[in-house]
């Protein structure tokens, strides 16, 4: 496989608030059908720095290799971008929505498709509701609005309350979850489902739903463990965005009736969190030895120029001079690969240093870690307690520098590194030239 273009550049990294202030508002509510009226992913696109073999569409179908797979991709998210419940709900969609279109059932007739004249009926009630309520607001309060401070319906502000007590998540309890903060199981039971789901219906102002329609109970499910407030994987929605939602469900059970929630999220994964996590994986050392890398850099650099100083002003020949180009090669050649990231070291054997949430876990842990996180209804994504936490922060800097090593398996991720290197390489030739034909040009000392 040949090179990427010399002129390449790394996928820039997307901020999750300033991606959020760009797709919110009337985008997140827009449709992408098939003719069918089955909600289907945004088009793939190509974002700079990311060749098509990377492409989301390829990572999510199983066509690309480690450390490129989609595994790779839950891991980034549940322990980089901290936003695994995207990837989960995308999978579950996407499963659900194969399963649903399959059904020959005949209660597959009572859940009919929502269509997207009822999506913007819904969604322009929703808007009236919010500017008539803002309208209704005292004067001076619309600060507060959304805040704890905000009053909640008849509730009145006790006289000498402590302004800054958190109040309780809400009135359902610890039955928010299916486990407990002990990750203890709690009752997880269709009627259990079933209950939450419908304060949460009712929370939401909308009518209660049919439960005779086929898959509701997984619908509750789905309601419970992503879309109402503190569920243990709760999805990264708007106010509109959810009520809409739930207002979609309370009528029927039908893969569209997910509509504006997939268009959000599938819109999140691709322009957020894809091109996050090409960057992130096309560096192949951890912190420790990126830092090690660039001091690294620095030091010959400062050894090349100290050595073309005291060439220049001794009487050695010019053409000694010449010798300070192989410390200032190095040097900048190193200092460039490890600012995108990169060991040239490890490049050097196409190596990645194994990541820390990979060092202390033996295979039979790591498949129930991964099987969990795939699992579309399970506790929620934290990994404070994993064990592997406190061992790498207790592990010394120099171990950190030298972690353990795997070889890079992915053709396309290898090949941008190995662009990312010629370029490193072709920077270091072309400063390093300069800085030493200055040293050879200057007319020498002759001080010793």
């Amino acid at each position: 496989m040949g090179l990427m273009p010399l002129t390449y550049t790394r996928p820039k990294h997307v901020d999750r608030d300033s991606w959020n202030s760009s797709a919110s508002g009337d985008s997140s509510f827009s449709d992408n059908e098939k003719s069918d009226g089955s909600v289907k992913s945004g088009v793939s696109g190509h974002s700079a720095g990311i060749p098509d073999s990377l492409a989301f569409d390829k990572i999510i179908n199983g066509g690309t290799c480690p450390p490129m797979t989609v595994r790779d991709f839950m891991t980034y998210l549940i322990y980089v971008e901290h936003a695994a419940e995207n990837l989960q709900f995308y999978l579950w969609y996407k499963d659900y929505e194969k399963r649903f279109n399959e059904a020959d059932t005949a209660d597959v007739k009572l859940a009919p498709e929502w269509t997207q004249a009822m999506q913007d009926e819904a969604v322009a009630k929703i808007r009236k509701e919010n500017v008539d309520n803002v309208r209704k607001e005292p004067k001076g309060t619309e600060i507060f609005k959304g805040t704890d401070f905000e009053k909640q319906g008849n509730d009145k502000v006790i006289d000498g309350a402590n302004p800054f007590h958190t109040p309780p998540q809400s009135s359902r309890g610890e039955a928010a979850s299916e486990y407990t903060a002990s990750n203890a199981p709690v009752s997880t039971n269709a009627s259990s489902y079933q209950t939450q789901a419908s304060e949460a219906f009712q929370a939401a102002g909308v009518r209660q739903p049919f439960t005779i329609q086929p898959f509701r109970e997984e619908i509750n499910r789905v309601i419970v463990n992503y879309i109402m407030d503190d569920a243990p994987r709760q999805l990264n929605l708007s106010a509109p965005e959810q009520k809409a939602a739930m207002l979609a469900l309370s009528h029927t059970t039908h893969p569209t009736a997910f509509r504006g929630i997939f268009k959000t999220i599938d819109s999140s994964l691709r322009r957020q969190a894809h091109p996050n996590f090409v960057r992130w994986s096309i560096c192949n050392g951890n912190p420790a030895r990126v830092f090690f890398a660039r001091a690294l850099g620095v030091g010959l650099i400062i050894i090349g120029l100290v050595l073309g100083i005291i060439l220049t002003l001794s009487k050695a020949g010019r053409g000694y001079r010449a010798l300070s180009a192989i410390a200032l090669v190095l040097g900048i050649s190193t200092l460039v690969a490890a600012y995108k990231g990169m060991c040239v070291v490890l490049h050097g054997m196409h190596h990645r240093h194994i990541r820390p949430w990979e060092l202390f876990v033996d295979s039979e842990r790591a498949d129930s870690l991964e099987k969990r996180s795939f699992e579309s209804f399970s506790s929620s994504n934290s990994y404070e307690d994993e064990p592997w936490v406190v061992k790498y922060e207790k592990r010394n800097v120099v171990r950190k520098v030298f972690d353990r090593e795997v070889w890079i398996q992915e053709p396309a991720l290898r090949q941008i590194q190995d662009t990312i290197f010629i370029q490193a390489m072709l920077a270091s030739i072309l400063f390093g030239g300069i800085l030493t034909a200055i040293f050879v040009a200057i007319p020498g000392g002759n001080y010793f």
